[in-house]
């Protein structure tokens, strides 16, 4: 991924680092946080019974759906850097990921299947904006590059852990107290938290990902590929297509060999 260069040196520290690193830091804390909560009671939400407000899934389908979600944040990451170098910046692409990520969360507040579903695919949206393109920010944080950008990851890494650890064992602990709606809100809580942050120290990063690095590109293969998903996601609820998670798992594999093999084409 290209990378524009920053003048560290103007920036204000903290402890030694950019300022900014907080700035990130933090987002990344609450983007964890939403991210490990919510995937700590989604197979136990698909396979609970529908009198006790799940979707009363088999295992094989919830197993199913689970590694579909999981593995699509990582492939969405492809397009997520694509359209911050290319179009709009790694700030930009942070800031809608961020949004996406809490309006999915708050879709699956509703535990309705056809909303949760479409929730499911805001969220990866979401998460394949955000994911790649703070960690950028971070490395342009450090054009200087050497031991004390190293020692900035370490940093940033830990609000990684930090953010999956609370995320984790607290999320359940509400779902199991308050319900499954209260369990899929607590997750958009605390990356509307994250996000409000950003929005308010998003300053302190100066240009790092301000601006598209990259050779600007068009529109258009964003513009189709969000137009394909809406189409089959509009033919799927109306009940036109009936979609086998079991199945499309099964042929995942080659379908995503085939997307990234296209992508470095």
């Amino acid at each position: 991924m290209s990378q524009s260069v920053a003048p560290a040196v103007d920036q204000p520290q903290l402890f030694g680092h950019p300022r900014g690193l907080a700035t990130l830091f933090l987002t990344e804390v609450g983007e964890r946080f939403t991210y490990y909560g919510m995937r700590a009671i989604l197979i136990l939400f698909m396979v609970d019974t529908l009198a006790k407000g799940g979707l009363g899934l088999d295992d094989r389908t919830a197993n199913a759906v689970y590694g579909l979600y999981q593995a699509s944040t990582y492939l969405l990451s492809l397009l997520g850097g694509w359209i911050a170098d290319r179009l709009v910046g790694q700030q930009r692409a942070v800031f809608a990921g961020g949004v996406l990520i809490v309006l999915g969360n708050a879709m699956l507040t509703l535990v309705q299947p056809t909303v949760f579903f479409s929730g499911l695919t805001v969220i990866v949206l979401g998460v394949g904006l955000l994911k790649p393109n703070v960690s950028a920010v971070v490395a342009q944080l450090y054009p200087e590059g050497g031991a004390r950008r190293d020692a900035g990851f370490s940093i940033f890494y830990m609000g990684i852990n930090l953010g999956a650890l609370v995320g984790s064992w607290l999320v359940p602990v509400v779902a199991a107290a308050y319900g499954w709606s209260a369990g899929f809100a607590l997750p958009a809580i605390g990356m509307a938290l994250g996000l409000v942050q950003f929005r308010l120290t998003r300053h302190y990063l100066g240009g790092a990902g301000a601006t598209a690095p990259g050779r600007r590109a068009s529109w258009w293969p964003v513009v189709v590929f969000l137009a394909l998903v809406g189409t089959l996601a509009l033919i799927a609820l109306a009940g036109k297509i009936k979609l086998d998670p079991v199945a499309i798992s099964a042929g995942a594999n080659w379908i995503k060999i085939a997307l990234v093999a296209g992508y470095f084409a």
